[in-house]
């Protein structure tokens, strides 16, 4: 699994090793630590060289593309989940067209209009967003969703009606939403009943699904 963390939409400098991002992502790789058992999993995390997407520099993307490069050579190219949240989110859906990558987890990610989509046929894609978040919009993940489903992607969106961008709020549905979520794609546990059937949704579908998760404030859609 490689992560991806959370950055600007602009700035130069390089991220910090305390940076706050990137320690947001350890309760994730902790709870994948747990669901993977006694299984093999390799986690690494990417090194942005800035801290900022800087237009169409798109510095993260770059440096997301590079490390699924490295991390393939270093494998020999096993399976591998982008695991990103904000930027970071952004970021993996931008590199998920390389070989090798099983599908993305997106958290709360940055989707403004005109990402391309092309890429991501035949990849399964889980989005997570949290309704009232103010950071990065809902509405935008939604859209860049459904098109790449009618690009051809298999796609999974779960929304959670509390939360907030910094995934604090309502924490545990996080974690294990992304511990399943992961562990499905890598082929460690079936996929989620509710996952499995916006997998199976037709590209060509035009309406919406939206179900509640029992026991969270959770709902899935699908669009």
């Amino acid at each position: 699994m490689l992560v991806l963390h959370g950055g600007a939409e602009h700035g130069m400098r390089p991220p910090t090793l305390l940076n706050a991002p990137s320690w947001r992502m350890r309760p994730f790789t902790r709870a994948l630590d747990r669901a993977a058992g006694t299984r093999a999993l390799l986690v690494a995390e990417v090194r942005y060289r800035h801290r900022g997407w800087n237009g169409e520099r798109a510095d993260a993307a770059k440096d997301a593309e590079a490390a699924v490069a490295e991390l393939a050579e270093l494998t020999g190219g096993v399976p591998t989940v982008l695991l990103g949240h904000s930027m970071g989110g952004r970021a993996a859906l931008r590199a998920a067209g390389a070989g090798g990558v099983a599908g993305v987890v997106a958290l709360a990610p940055w989707c403004p209009p005109g990402e391309p989509v092309a890429h991501l046929a035949g990849r399964r894609l889980v989005f997570v967003h949290a309704a009232a978040d103010r950071i990065t919009s809902p509405r935008e993940s939604l859209a860049l969703a459904g098109r790449a489903r009618a690009a051809g992607a298999q796609v999974c969106r779960y929304e959670l009606a509390r939360g907030d961008h910094a995934m604090v709020r309502e924490a545990s549905v996080w974690h294990s939403l992304t511990a399943d979520s992961v562990g499905a794609l890598l082929g460690f546990a079936p996929l989620p009943a509710e996952t499995a059937a916006a997998f199976g949704l037709p590209a060509t579908a035009t309406e919406g699904l939206s179900l509640p998760v029992r026991g969270t404030a959770l709902r899935a859609s699908w669009t």
